[in-house]
């Protein structure tokens, strides 16, 4: 829509709040509401005031004032407010410079796309993470000076076939059994329709939904692709929406990616692909199908991986899911079809608008705005330097000898470790100015500050199954 598309349809819809939207530094939706009474059309070019001292990761109290812009082509109806109330998405300005804000995610987003233009490599840059995800019955963690547990609970879960449920009936996915069984093993086809419907409400195509492989209600809905910046947005909203639909239900979504020992984690597989005029332009005659280009988009992701972690895998509980000899794919080399590599090129088509390639690394901790602009820079720096990825690894990695992955990068073993490679190598991020020097050192020091020193300092309840006797 546009402004006046909007006006219009809040007379004639009987709208009666407008609800702004905007993410902060890390990911996570922040929103007030409007009475319509205070909307006009030049509110979409005026913006509305707010305090971004109180936003993670954003300005320091003395220069607190901000201005949230509304994105009119982002309204939708929100669902999930009783009073019919219109959503928009937004952009922010510094109402002393008039210029967008260089930490608002989706700014960076949008440079992104403009800087991937500018090389004439492309026009546009197709994203689609398949991003898994948890829902639970129940959810109680604290910490305290002594003592820190959590606990999780699912009518699903395999540690309850003991339970005396009055009565238990039984057909609970065993670990890692838990890919696509009917009903009544599966209990949340209702739950995940109910969030492909609500994602359609607002205008997001989706392909698939289905159980996922670990035992207590872990799920997976698949978003078909969609540029930078209206990916991102559909991200911002497929959050959303699965963790209200979920208490909908008296459930409790999480997106964590290891919250569950001895069971599969949850990752976010991101399909990616460049076009031109509307002509794909990874599809060609080099390995698996893969043009040129293709090959040394590869070649820039492998090469700046370790660095796209700190943004593609955020959290420290990231780390407890990208473990060696584990189900996530940590070994930096590419396939086609072999799942154990980081990048997959998948071969179910043989269309060259369904060429694409797969980073298997991320989770969807990401702050998608952020991960989806590193990646891309990451890709183009391959192309502009032509960094070749090496030979393909087709074997299964995970039956290879210690000997045989000796000479293979792999992913951090931490946030931290994570952290540290970002700040030797993001050169290639800082290109188009689409990220600055100031959000990279924002972003590490942010992370160092509120998760690994917080995590670091910490004792965890299995330390004293090892030590305490000691």
């Amino acid at each position: 829509m546009t402004e006046n598309e909007v006006m219009q349809f809040i007379e004639e819809q009987g709208v009666q709040f407008i609800d702004v939207k905007f993410c902060d530094l890390l990911g996570t939706w922040q929103h007030f509401t409007v009475p319509v009474s205070e909307v006009s059309r030049e509110s979409f070019e005026e913006g509305f005031g707010f305090d971004g001292s109180s936003i993670r990761g954003w300005k320091a109290i003395d220069t607190s004032d901000m201005l949230i812009m509304p994105d009119a082509s982002t309204a939708v109806i929100d669902n999930f407010i009783e009073a019919k109330t219109l959503s928009l998405t937004c952009n922010i300005k510094d109402p002393i410079t008039e210029k967008y804000y260089d930490r608002d995610p989706r700014y960076i987003a949008k440079k992104a796309e403009e800087y991937l233009r500018s090389t004439g490599i492309a026009d546009t840059i197709y994203f689609g993470p398949e991003a898994e995800f948890f829902i639970f019955d129940d959810i109680r963690y604290d910490q305290t000076v002594n003592s820190g547990y959590y606990y999780i609970d699912s009518e699903e879960g395999i540690w309850n076939s003991g339970r005396d449920e009055m009565p238990n009936l039984g057909h609970k996915p065993r670990h890692k059994e838990g890919y696509f069984p009917v009903s009544p093993l599966d209990t949340q086809t209702d739950i995940r329709n109910e969030i492909v419907l609500e994602l359609q409400n607002v205008g997001i195509r989706v392909e698939a939904a289905h159980h996922e492989v670990a035992t207590g209600g872990q799920a997976e809905i698949d978003m078909r692709f969609d540029s930078l910046m209206s990916m991102g947005d559909s991200f911002m909203w497929y959050k959303y929406i699965v963790k209200n639909v979920a208490r909908r239900y008296d459930k409790t979504a999480t997106f964590m990616p290891k919250p569950l020992f001895s069971d599969n984690g949850s990752g976010m597989h991101v399909h990616q692909s460049l076009w031109k005029n509307g002509q794909p332009l990874f599809a060609g005659k080099e390995y698996a199908g893969l043009s040129e280009m293709a090959v040394y988009y590869i070649g820039g992701i492998l090469k700046h991986a370790k660095a796209l972690c700190a943004l593609t895998n955020p959290t420290t509980n990231s780390y407890k899911r990208l473990i060696p000899g584990f189900e996530a794919p940590v070994n930096f080399v590419y396939s086609s079809r072999n799942r154990s590599a980081a990048v997959r090129i998948p071969m179910y088509s043989k269309s060259p608008g369904t060429k694409r390639i797969e980073y298997r690394t991320p989770d969807p901790t990401s702050n998608c705005y952020l991960a989806f602009s590193a990646m891309l820079l990451a890709g183009i720096d391959g192309i502009v330097n032509k960094i070749n990825p090496g030979k393909p690894t087709d074997s299964d990695l995970f039956t290879l000898s210690n000997e045989e992955l000796k000479n293979i990068p792999v992913a951090p073993g931490s946030l931290e470790e994570a952290l540290k490679e970002l700040e030797k190598d993001h050169e290639f991020m800082l290109q188009g100015d689409v990220f600055t020097e100031d959000i990279v050192r924002a972003w590490i020091d942010r992370k160092m500050e509120n998760d690994v020193i917080p995590v670091r300092t910490r004792p965890v309840p299995y330390e004293f199954a090892l030590y305490y006797d000691i």
